[in-house]
């Protein structure tokens, strides 16, 4: 059975994370809030449990799950080829509402999907997430919904459409926000705005003026 922990209180937070933690360990799931909306999240290192994640969200391997991290640094070891502008992406926006799709290094052994060899990362502003990812390392993190579903903005909304599902909810409150990141892609010679979000192309193009527009 799922369990709950309100991270509002201090006793709360640190069970919560301490139970979400080892439930990752293990190989399930959890749901934990962002700055953008709430996620359920996997070890993205542990092929079972991310296909499991896709799984309890009704979502195919053609869309794979981004991956959450605790510090820029994290990048470093996930990716390869990032590039002088991704980096000024990265001083510019995180923590916060913006997602990146880099090459990630060939030697990861993951499975998130059909990312033909890249990976969305991110670095979230909300406290709870980044002390369980500080505890857990990277994790496959998407949006706490069934999909075709409105994202959560609270761990009601996601409790009730992913039950007994998630083993773990970190119950953080209501979310700031209640559209998803930015999307930026580098994997290419000029960065490509994949979807716009929390953060307008406005606001990228201040530091990447070549930002370019999806087809």
């Amino acid at each position: 059975m799922a369990r709950r922990f309100d991270c509002s209180t201090m006793s709360g937070h640190a069970d919560g994370l301490r139970a979400a933690a080892v439930a990752v360990g293990q190989g399930e799931l959890v749901v934990l809030p962002t700055d953008t909306v709430y996620g359920i999240g996997a070890d993205a290192f542990d092929r079972e449990a991310v296909d499991r994640l896709l799984r309890a969200k009704g979502r195919g391997r053609a869309m794979p799950s981004p991956v959450l991290v605790a510090s820029p640094d994290a990048l470093r070891d996930l990716v390869t080829g990032f590039p002088e502008r991704g980096w000024a992406l990265v001083e510019a926006f995180w923590p916060g509402g913006l997602t990146l799709v880099a090459r990630h290094l060939p030697s990861l052994t993951w499975d998130l999907g059909e990312t033909h060899g890249t990976v969305a990362v991110r670095m979230p502003s909300h406290p709870v997430a980044l002390d369980l990812l500080a505890e857990t390392g990277p994790m496959a993190v998407s949006s706490a919904n069934l999909t075709g579903q409105p994202s959560p903005q609270d761990c009601d909304a996601a409790r009730d459409m992913l039950g007994d599902a998630v083993a773990v909810y970190l119950d953080g409150g209501p979310t700031e926000a209640a559209v998803a990141s930015s999307i930026v892609d580098l994997t290419g010679p000029v960065p490509v705005l994949k979807r716009a979000g929390a953060i307008s192309a406005e606001r990228l193009r201040t530091v990447v003026p070549d930002l370019l527009d999806a087809p």
